[in-house]
């Protein structure tokens, strides 16, 4: 197999990969010129407040195409089916919700931190707990640096800690010269290269497929097509409720409370720029999607007869469509090094949104609020720090190889961010306890569900993979297969990974409602009971029982003012 990293491969791939690189690059030393004289840390963070919409959008959608999106998600339309295109109402949700409820409230307060929301709702200790959690996003990053270089070292022989630093190298320099604006240009390149990568591919196939119908043909065959599936049960990893119910919670954390996505429609020149960036930012997910959906089905119809994954051609699912890449552009000069560039944009722009979102919030979170200093030494700090957290996403890449299957992780780090976001909707509860003990409960229950997940996960009858074949073979089986895990002795199913962030999320709002109800009864009953020494000397217990039942069943009743309850006894 010839490619990028091969001794036989063609000087086109190389060259074109080294073009997208140098562009990248290029665009970042650009903006880093334009900004020169720009002198504080909030230009340099957000841009200025000076973006239009459409920049916007299309660097919103930019940093969701990471490599985990380009390379995982065909190989789980190719294992469990098209109705992985179910997420795409969960996005039209999440960005309608988003619009309305949290875009007006960032936009008017212009922080450049969404964890300051959190101080000014709550506490201080909250807003420095939900920053600590955002910092579990470097583990998210050095997934994204090493899955592609590991995938691309396997299948075409490209050396991996090359890619790896190279990936960073280039992220740093852009976002510690350029700031937000270099990230957000970057971003408008990076993406048309990304689905000219996805479409290179798709073309092709349906090209030697004599069209799309064959392919549509095969999957419905193959039992692809599977969108009629309305089983309500958890476990099982997709149907429609978890694709809908489960995506709309994680993608209502990411784009309603995440740094990355908040930090660039605050970028806008204004509220409307801001909001239409959002909606636009839906057709460009909606194409992503369809894009993955389209590439798994094309590899099911290639390898429907031989699976290069059961026959032990690749050693992971994530590898599947370099494999097809090299297959069926390999004789087609440059092809295969637009599809690999493709697969690196979707790093970069990941890898730098994170970059400079976590210089954003360790600025405004950590040394803005403790040190007095210049904007001048702001700035430089700012860009001290995206070299910084460049060299630590490097670090966090050799960590990435231990933690599995890349769409498990997704969902697994979407639930740890998904903690910040119960928080911000839970507007009752406005003490530094129920918030606190909230965030910390929520993250406590996302992060047990997620790696129990990783360490059992769910048995094949409640995943429930499509029959891949090896029928059609005309090699040696290079390993055995099978899927069931041995881990799986322990008993116990792991709910889909599409519920992390509904389980974190909602164990965080529910236990601070539930602590906010507990502690304003308790102050009430307190005052109540000095103040009534009948219900205090004859029924206090049954008092309280009854009092704490009606609270949590009608927490309304917890407002009505304890001097109209010891009028009424008196």
């Amino acid at each position: 197999r010839a490619g990028p990293g091969d001794p036989e491969s063609s000087l086109t791939d190389y060259v074109v990969f080294a073009v997208v690189l140098l562009l990248s690059a290029a665009v970042g030393f650009y903006y880093a010129w334009r900004s020169r004289r720009q002198g504080n840390s909030r230009d340099f963070l957000t841009g200025g407040r000076k973006l239009n919409a459409l920049a916007v959008s299309m660097s919103l959608t930019a940093s969701y195409i990471s490599s985990v999106t380009v390379l995982s998600n065909p190989a789980e339309v190719y294992r469990y089916g098209a109705i992985f295109g179910y997420l795409s109402i969960s996005y039209v949700i999440a960005v309608v919700y988003t619009s309305e409820v949290f875009l007006p409230v960032f936009y008017r307060l212009a922080i450049n931190s969404t964890y300051e929301y959190l101080e000014l709702r709550f506490s201080r200790a909250t807003r420095l707990l939900g920053m600590l959690i955002f910092f579990f996003n470097l583990l998210y990053t050095g997934l994204v640096i090493y899955a592609p270089a590991l995938a691309l070292n396997q299948v075409t022989g490209m050396n991996l800690w090359g890619g790896i630093i190279s990936t960073a190298t280039v992220c740093t320099l852009y976002c510690a010269l350029g700031g937000l604006k270099a990230v957000v240009w970057t971003d408008v390149v990076q993406i048309g290269i990304m689905f000219a990568g996805y479409m290179s591919v798709i073309i092709k196939c349906v090209i030697l497929k004599g069209g799309i119908s064959t392919i549509l043909s095969d999957a419905q065959e193959g039992g692809r097509i599977n969108f009629v599936d309305f089983d309500i049960n958890p476990l099982r990893r997709h149907t429609f409720w978890t694709l809908v119910i489960g995506g709309t919670v994680g993608w209502s954390a990411v784009y309603g409370t995440y740094q990355p996505q908040v930090q660039r429609y605050n970028s806008c020149k204004s509220i409307k720029h801001a909001r239409l960036a959002l909606f636009i930012n839906v057709l460009g997910l909606a194409c992503t999607l369809t894009s993955s959906v389209i590439s798994g089905l094309c590899l099911y119809s290639f390898y429907k007869n031989c699976d290069p994954w059961k026959a032990g051609q690749v050693s992971s699912p994530d590898q599947l469509l370099p494999y097809l890449v090299m297959d069926i552009l390999a004789d087609h000069q440059g092809l295969p090094g637009l599809f690999f560039a493709a697969v690196y944009c979707a790093s970069l722009s990941t890898v730098s949104t994170s970059i400079n979102a976590m210089a954003a919030v360790t600025t405004e979170d950590l040394i803005k609020p403790r040190i007095k200093l210049s904007e001048k030494k702001l700035l430089l700090i700012s860009k001290g720090l995206s070299v910084f957290f460049g060299i630590v996403c490097v670090a966090m890449a050799g960590l990435a190889s231990l933690m599995g299957h890349m769409m498990q992780v997704e969902g697994s780090v979407n639930a740890e961010l998904s903690m910040c976001s119960g928080k911000h909707i839970q507007e009752r509860c406005c003490c530094l306890l129920e918030s606190l003990c909230g965030l910390v409960t929520g993250l406590a229950a996302a992060v047990s569900v997620s790696i129990i997940g990783m360490i059992s996960p769910s048995p094949p009858e409640m995943t429930r993979p499509l029959f891949l074949s090896t029928e059609g073979c005309n090699f040696t089986t290079g390993s055995s297969f099978n899927w069931t895990t041995p881990l799986h002795a322990v008993q116990w199913h792991s709910p889909s990974y599409l519920y992390f962030c509904v389980i974190g999320g909602l164990t965080s709002v529910i236990v601070g409602i539930i602590i906010s109800l507990l502690t304003d009864f308790v102050i009430r009953e307190i005052f109540f009971l000095f103040k009534c020494p009948f219900s205090l000397s004859l029924f206090p217990f049954v008092f309280l029982f009854l009092h704490l039942s009606l609270s949590l069943s009608y927490p309304s009743a917890m407002f009505v003012p304890c001097v109209t309850t010891e009028n009424k006894i008196k």
